[in-house]
C-alpha cells in the first residue's frame, strides 16, 4: 500500500494548489498562448509553459486524503502506468544505464482523494486538479499532483496526466512537454453516454469490457446497456428463468455473474450502467420463455397489456435488475409501440372495450404502470421521447424524456419540468454511418434552451451504438473516433468547443485522439473517411486520416 500523506506535507500542497488556482483563473482552455493542446476532451481551465520534463519509469504513487488509499485508485495507477510506459519498461537496462547519472524530473505521482465515499450514482463529483511542474520550488521536488475530491475525480485526473506523458523515441523515454501544467477540470454535463445494443447482436464480456474502457479515455461516463429487444433476450433473470430462452442461443448469454463483472468493471473506471428493458413494445423475445406474455402466438407484441401477470414478471424483472445495476436511472423503452396487436387479439380487444380504452389508452396505461412498479423499487425512470409526445400530463414528474427522433424536444420537456437526455438521431446515433465527425461535435444538446434553470435540466447526451449492423467484428470501428466526438461536446466548456473553425481547434486534436485510441489497442477508424467504420483509402499517417 502506498505511504499515505503526513498532515504537513498535505497542507502545503493545499497551500500551493490554492496560489496556482488563483493562477489558472486568467487563463480557459488556451493554454497560455495560440498553440492547440493535445488533450481530449479539452480541460475547463489550464495552463502550460515551455519546458520538457521526463517521466521515472519506475513512477512511484503516493496517496493521501481519506480516499487516497481506495483499491479503485491504486489499481487505475497500475492500469495507466503499463499505458504510459508501454515502449520504456521499468526493467529496461538502457533506461536504467541512460539516466542513472541525471536523473528523472518527476519520480512519483501524488493523488489526494479528500473523501472516502466510494458511492457512485449520477453527479458525482468528477473534479480535479493536475499539476505537473519542475523541480523548482514551486512544488514538491520530483512529483506531479492529482487532487480531487473522490476517487472519480482522481481516474479523471490519471487520463488526463497519461495524456501529457507521450513517448519520446530519440531518448526512448516518457517526456511532458510544455510543462508546467496546471489544470483545474469539471464535466460540463453529469451524464456522459454510450448505448451498447447486445440484443441485435451478442457482445462477449471482454469485448464490453474492451468497449468500457475505450469510453473511461474520453472521459464517458454512462453505458447505456440496451440488453433486451424482440429479436433476442440474452439476460439471466433469476426469478423468471425461462427468459433468456430468448437468446439466440445457449452460447450467447449474459449470466448474473457476467452482469456482476461488468457492473463493476465500469465502477472501477467511474461509469454507470445503465440497464434497459423495453416495454411494451420491442419485446417478442420474451414470449420464446414464456407465450402467455405474447398477445396470441400470431401477433407477439406489445407484451400483454390485459393480464396482470405480464406486471408482475416487470416486477419480479426490476427486482433481480435492481439487485444488480445499482444505478439510480433504469430505462424502461417505451418507443415504437403498435398496439395493432392489442386491437386485433380478441381477448385483449375485449379487455379495451370493458376498460373503455383505446390502443392509445393502453399503451399510456401499460407506461405508466411500469413507471409505477420502477419507482416502487426506488428506480428513476427513462423513457424514450414517444411517451412524452404523446402523453406528456401522465408521466410521472420523475421521468427523464430520451430525445432520440429529432431536435427540439429537450426545449419542450424541460419546460414542462423533465429533466432531458439528448440523443438527437441525426447527429448522434452511430450506425448511420454517413454522420461526419464535425456533425457530431457541433451538436449541442442545450440548444434552444436558453434560460439556465432549465438548462439544468438537461443532464446530458449520450451517443447510440446501435447493433443491427455491428457486431465484435466492427463495433469499435463505428463507436470510435465519432463518439469521442460528443464526448469532448459534453465534458468540455461550451465556450471551448464552439469558438473558431473546428476544422481548425479540434480535426487535429480529433485525429491525435484517434491515434492515442489506436495505441492504446482501439480500432478506431479514420476520422475524415466519407462513411464512418470504412478503411483507409491508401496509405498514410494515422495522424492525417
Amino acid at each position: 500500500m502506498p505511504p499515505p500523506d503526513s498532515p504537513p506535507r498535505q497542507v502545503l500542497c493545499l497551500v500551493v494548489l490554492a496560489l496556482l488556482l488563483l493562477l489558472l483563473r486568467l487563463s480557459l482552455a488556451s493554454g497560455g498562448g495560440g498553440e492547440l493542446t493535445y488533450l481530449w476532451p479539452l480541460p475547463a481551465e489550464f495552463t502550460t509553459g515551455g519546458d520538457t520534463l521526463s517521466v521515472d519509469p519506475a513512477l512511484a504513487l503516493v496517496v493521501g486524503g481519506e480516499g487516497g488509499g481506495s483499491r479503485i485508485v491504486k489499481d487505475a495507477f497500475d492500469r495507466y502506468k503499463s499505458i504510459i510506459f508501454q515502449h520504456s519498461g521499468v526493467f529496461s537496462i538502457f533506461n536504467t544505464l541512460r539516466k542513472r547519472a541525471s536523473g528523472y524530473d518527476i519520480g512519483r505521482l501524488r493523488i489526494v482523494v479528500r473523501s472516502g465515499n466510494e458511492e457512485l450514482q449520477l453527479g458525482v463529483d468528477e473534479s480535479y486538479t493536475l499539476l505537473v511542474t519542475e523541480s523548482d520550488g514551486k512544488s514538491i521536488n520530483g512529483e506531479a499532483t492529482i487532487e480531487a475530491n473522490t476517487v472519480y475525480g482522481a481516474l479523471r485526473g490519471l487520463e488526463t496526466f497519461s495524456q501529457l506523458c507521450t513517448f519520446d523515441y530519440s531518448t526512448k523515454s516518457v517526456l511532458v512537454r510544455q510543462a508546467p501544467w496546471y489544470i483545474h477540470d469539471e464535466p460540463r454535463f453529469a451524464y456522459r453516454g454510450l448505448l451498447l445494443d447486445t440484443s441485435r447482436h451478442y457482445y462477449p464480456v471482454d469485448v464490453i469490457k474492451h468497449i468500457l474502457d475505450s469510453m473511461s479515455f474520453a472521459k464517458l461516463n454512462v453505458l447505456h446497456w440496451h440488453m433486451v429487444d424482440s429479436q433476442s433476450f440474452p439476460l439471466e433473470v433469476p426469478t423468471y428463468p425461462k427468459l433468456w430462452q430468448g437468446a439466440y442461443t445457449k452460447w450467447e448469454r449474459y449470466t448474473v455473474e457476467d452482469a456482476y463483472e461488468i457492473v463493476n468493471f465500469a465502477k472501477s473506471r467511474g461509469i454507470h450502467v445503465m440497464a434497459e428493458v423495453d416495454v411494451p413494445g420491442h419485446a417478442e423475445s420474451w414470449g420464446k420463455g414464456y407465450p402467455e406474455l405474447w398477445p396470441s402466438s400470431s401477433c407477439k407484441e406489445p407484451l400483454d397489456v390485459s393480464k396482470n401477470s405480464t406486471f408482475d414478471l416487470i416486477s419480479g424483472l426490476l427486482s433481480d435488475m435492481r439487485k444488480i445495476f445499482p444505478f439510480e436511472l433504469f430505462h424502461l423503452g417505451g418507443d415504437e409501440v403498435n398496439t395493432d396487436c392489442w386491437t386485433s387479439t380478441t381477448h385483449v380487444k375485449q379487455w379495451l372495450q370493458s376498460h373503455n380504452m383505446t390502443g392509445k389508452d393502453a399503451y399510456k396505461y401499460f407506461v405508466i404502470r411500469a413507471q409505477e412498479i420502477a419507482i416502487s423499487k426506488n428506480l428513476t425512470p427513462v423513457n424514450w421521447e414517444e411517451t412524452f409526445n404523446a402523453f406528456p400530463q401522465s408521466l410521472n414528474p420523475k421521468t427523464i424524456v430520451h430525445n432520440w427522433l429529432g431536435a427540439g424536444v429537450c426545449p419542450k420537456a424541460v419546460a414542462k419540468g423533465f429533466k432531458c437526455i439528448f440523443s438527437n438521431q441525426g447527429v448522434w446515433y452511430l450506425h448511420y454511418l454517413d454522420v461526419p465527425w464535425e456533425k457530431v461535435y457541433t451538436a449541442e444538446p442545450l440548444e434552444g434552451i436558453s434560460d439556465a434553470s432549465k438548462q439544468k435540466l438537461v443532464i446530458g447526451g449520450e451517443v447510440c451504438m446501435w447493433g443491427e449492423t455491428a457486431d465484435t467484428s466492427n463495433v469499435q470501428q463505428t463507436i470510435w473516433p465519432r463518439a469521442a466526438a460528443a464526448a469532448e461536446r459534453l465534458w468540455s466548456r461550451r465556450d471551448a468547443t464552439s469558438a473558431g473553425d473546428v476544422n481548425t481547434t479540434a480535426l487535429p486534436r480529433l485525429h491525435y485522439f484517434r491515434c492515442l485510441l489506436n495505441g492504446r489497442g482501439v480500432q478506431a477508424a479514420p476520422v475524415t473517411n466519407q462513411y464512418a467504420r470504412s478503411p483507409p483509402k491508401g496509405p498514410g499517417s494515422c495522424y492525417d486520416q
